[in-house]
Parts: structure tokens; C-alpha cells; sequence
């Protein structure tokens, strides 16, 4: 993720090292203006759990950026995913298949995008746009278009839930989440393929590579950590709407753009996208503790990507 020698006043140093930068300004200037709110232990632990929902989708979206496509349904996949474990709750089915089948839901959802994409070639801003419409149809129709809080076992809410010596269960999945995934982006050939053919899809097919293969994996990924997240957050708020995972798309595309930005080689990884998310979770956190309005929290979250992606490409000059 950062390049050993680079110093942080060099231009090298504020283009790799400008988005950590900024966390650490964030953080100073919300734990001077608020430092009984903003800069405590329950703070950080409140924040660990806003973060974790979010940082699971951008490590899936950062697997689709990585062979430079884009998944727009992440967002309705997770919707689904919550909706319909709470369809099977209120149908008597136990915690364990209800989210095996939910996330066989979002995995099904993401190798329908992979088809569409590697397949047919369509589009993927296209196709994934169509199958998230479609998941977004299905569910509203389990859930009637009403909120579901009703008959949600507490094993399945203690998922997301409670602490674990201290450190927030609901973060715990974040954790092997983003370790798992950031070993399989760095250390596995499937991994160092993804990198290939983000590089150059053309001579990843001429070297023999598994492309179609890959290309459909890949979205098979976001699909289903798209369906962990939505299950983890509906366990967490222990309710669930057929719109609830939408707005994480946005913020979770922004979190692994800017965690680009603090790659030397500009490529999307684990390690940035989590700090672009605790960028964004810090951001919004701090705002909320101040008082400020949420429409001004949306002004201000993309002004700092703007920020960001200036301060790398001026510092490249």
C-alpha cells in the first residue's frame, strides 16, 4: 500500500501519504472541538461498529475496481439479503439457513452480474444497474414495502451485537473480512491475476490466463460480502427495510477511490479502501457530535474526495 522511502514533505510523500494525513488532521481538529465526545473509548468503539457494514462492501467493491469494472448492486443485493433472512425467520426457519440462504442470494445475484458481464459483454454499469433493480423488486415484494422487525431470533441478532473482551463483536467481522480478503489479494495467484487483468485485460486472455473465470468470481465475491453486510446490519439495528443498503454504494465506491489515492500505483487495495472508510466514518461521526446538519456532512465527505484526489495529482506535477 505505501512505498518505503518516501518522505512525507516530498511530493512522493504527500501524494502516498495525503489521504493518511488527512484521517490524522480529521481526528486532531473533531478531538479539539469535541474532546469529551469525539475522543473517548465509547466514541471509538460507536465508530468501529458504524464502519463495519461499510468497509465490508468497499472490500467488495475494491475486488471489482481491481479488474476495472463496477458493481452498482451492491447496495439492493444487501437490502435483499436482510429482507429475505427475515422472510425465512417469520417462516420458522433457523438462524443457520436462513443465512446460508441469504447469502447463497447474494452470491447468485453477483455470478448473474459476472455473466452478464464477462459473458454478454454488457456493461457492468449497465448490468449490475438491471439486476439491482430486479433485486430491489424482490425485495419489496417479501417485505410488502413495510419495515420487518417481528419474530427475529436473538442469536441472530447477538451476531452483530455485544462486545468480545471488550472489542465489538459486529467489528469482528470486519477484521476477518479484511484480512482474508487482503490475503488473497496479495498472496494468492488468484489474487496476483486480478492484478493482471485490471492491468491489461487484453494480454492476461493472450497469456492463457482464466479470465471469464475470474471476471465471474470476482462479482460472485462482491455479491456475496454485499449480502454480509446486509445481514450484519439488519442484526445490528434488528429491523430491516427493502431500502436499508442503498445508501452504503456511494460511500463505499468513494472509501475504495480514495484508498487508490494512497497507493503509489493508483490501483484499488484492502488497506486503502479501510482507511478511506474510516475516513468517511470519522467524517460523519465527527459531524454528528458537532451538530452538523446531514446534508452539510454530504457537502463536506465530498469535498474531501475532491481534496484528496487533488492533493495526489498536484503532488505528481
Amino acid at each position: 500500500m505505501f512505498e518505503p522511502g518516501a518522505g512525507l514533505l516530498t511530493r512522493g510523500g504527500l501524494r502516498q501519504y495525503g489521504v493518511l494525513i488527512a484521517l490524522i488532521l480529521l481526528c486532531l481538529v473533531f478531538s479539539a472541538i469535541a474532546p469529551d465526545a469525539f475522543a473517548t473509548r465509547a466514541n471509538l468503539i460507536n465508530l468501529l461498529q458504524q464502519i463495519t457494514t461499510l468497509a465490508i462492501i468497499a472490500t467488495g467493491a475494491t475486488f471489482v475496481m481491481v479488474i476495472g469494472e463496477f458493481d452498482l448492486s451492491f447496495g439492493f443485493t444487501a437490502s435483499l439479503a436482510g429482507v429475505m433472512a427475515f422472510y425465512l425467520f417469520g417462516n420458522g426457519f433457523p438462524v443457520p439457513i436462513a443465512m446460508v440462504i441469504a447469502l447463497f442470494t447474494g452470491a447468485l445475484a453477483g455470478l448473474a452480474n459476472g455473466l452478464f458481464v464477462a459473458r454478454f459483454e454488457v456493461p457492468s454499469f449497465v448490468a449490475t444497474l438491471a439486476v439491482g433493480t430486479i433485486l430491489s423488486g424482490c425485495a419489496y415484494w417479501l417485505s410488502g414495502g413495510a419495515s420487518m422487525f417481528s419474530g427475529v431470533p436473538e442469536s441472530f441478532k447477538s451476531l452483530a451485537r455485544g462486545d468480545f473482551f471488550g472489542f465489538p463483536v459486529l467489528s469482528l467481522w470486519m477484521v476477518a473480512v479484511l484480512s482474508v480478503s487482503a490475503v488473497i489479494m496479495s498472496t494468492t495467484p488468484f489474487g496476483r491475476r486480478l492484478q493482471a487483468l485490471g492491468a491489461n485485460p487484453v494480454a492476461a486472455h493472450l497469456a492463457g490466463l482464466p479470465v471469464f473465470r475470474d471476471r465471474v468470481t470476482v462479482f460472485i465475491i462482491g455479491g456475496f460480502l454485499s449480502a454480509l453486510a446486509g445481514l450484519l446490519l439488519s442484526a445490528r439495528l434488528g429491523s430491516v427495510q427493502h431500502t436499508m443498503g442503498e445508501g452504503l454504494l456511494l460511500p463505499a465506491y468513494a472509501a475504495a477511490f480514495l484508498g487508490a489515492t494512497a497507493s503509489r500505483t493508483g490501483t484499488p487495495n484492502i488497506g486503502g479502501a479501510f482507511l478511506g472508510v474510516t475516513i468517511a466514518g470519522v467524517v460523519v461521526n465527527g459531524l454528528t457530535i458537532i451538530g452538523v446538519e446531514p446534508f452539510a456532512q454530504k457537502m463536506v465527505t465530498g469535498g474531501i474526495i475532491l481534496a484528496a484526489v487533488m492533493l495526489r495529482r498536484g503532488s505528481g506535477k
